[in-house]
């Protein structure tokens, strides 16, 4: 499929998901929709699904009534930009970990045994949960004489532990997906263990790395937004989407919009993590299948 169709078939959902959205308020029942007395569909009131045009309209409103004041969708975009950031970091330190450890539990079979399973069963533990233990381990820290740890610091790790995981699985597996006759014809030349990773196996990985960064990039925006939400960090997205909760009785339509910004923020690290393997990812594939080790031997 051609870039302009998906880009008008992503307009197609994205206009069918208002389409549904205003039919649901219109249509839809006041008090929503129970099931053994656990409300399964929002109530259909303005309070709790504000119209679409509504929204728009609370987007280019002041945000404070003061003159001069910049409007909400200014405030989000400000936001977005400083949790950008902090996801941005959280998705490279993330994806150095697994990096890190993909590459040794490759190579000895029993530290694969005895890693994998606790980098997987990481991913279980609720964010929400060891968010406030890092940022106080972290206001314990000293980094040098002048230096001192940043609430930053800790919106950075906490992104960076969800986004670890999906690149030490996908780049594990990369690791391991030459076939065994490639394996052995590196070895028939004399290769060492690191010409095979670094004319074989690194190569091999690219197609299973380029997915598991892009879903590292999601999840290091959540990471980023729920550490915010949990240890109180201002200047980010996640701490304007409890402000606006709490003026949600009053203007509803400002949670949207908030929601609506770090949903276009997730996108944008998305569209970044896509734009890398397009950029650098994919050109290195298609170099590798012109370089064979020669008859006698590998270059260093």
């Amino acid at each position: 499929m051609s870039a302009a169709r998906r880009a008008g078939a992503a307009l197609l959902g994205v206009a069918a998901l208002l389409l549904l959205w205003e039919a649901y308020r219109a249509f839809g029942p006041l008090q929503g929709v129970q099931l053994g007395g656990e409300r399964v569909l929002p109530r259909a009131d303005p309070r709790s699904m504000p119209g679409v045009l509504e929204v728009l309209r609370e987007a280019v409103a002041p945000e404070v009534a003061v003159p001069g004041a910049h409007s909400v969708a200014v405030a989000v975009l400000t936001a977005a930009g400083g949790t950008l950031r902090t996801a941005l970091g959280g998705w490279l330190l993330g994806a150095l970990v697994g990096v890190a450890l993909a590459v040794p539990m490759q190579r000895l079979r029993l530290l694969e045994r005895a890693v994998l399973p606790w980098v997987v069963l990481s991913q279980t533990v609720p964010v929400i949960a060891i968010a406030p233990l890092v940022a106080g381990w972290g206001g314990r820290l000293r980094l040098g004489a002048d230096a001192v740890w940043q609430p930053w610091m800790s919106v950075v790790v906490i992104s960076a532990f969800l986004a670890f995981c999906p690149v030490a699985v996908g780049m594990l597996r990369g690791l391991h997906s030459p076939a065994p006759a490639a394996v052995e014809l590196f070895r028939s030349c004399a290769a060492s263990h690191r010409q095979v990773l670094l004319r074989l196996r690194l190569p091999a990985s690219l197609p299973f790395l380029a997915p598991a960064l892009r879903l590292a990039a999601a999840q290091a925006v959540v990471g980023a937004i729920v550490a915010e939400i949990s240890t109180g960090t201002r200047g980010g997205i996640g701490r304007l989407l409890v402000t606006y909760a709490q003026q949600a009785t009053s203007a509803p339509g400002r949670l949207y919009v908030a929601i609506l910004g770090a949903a276009a923020l997730g996108l944008v690290v998305a569209g970044l993590a896509t734009l890398l393997d397009a950029a650098v990812l994919r050109p290195g594939l298609r170099r590798t299948p012109r370089r064979r080790p020669a008859p006698g031997g590998l270059p260093a």
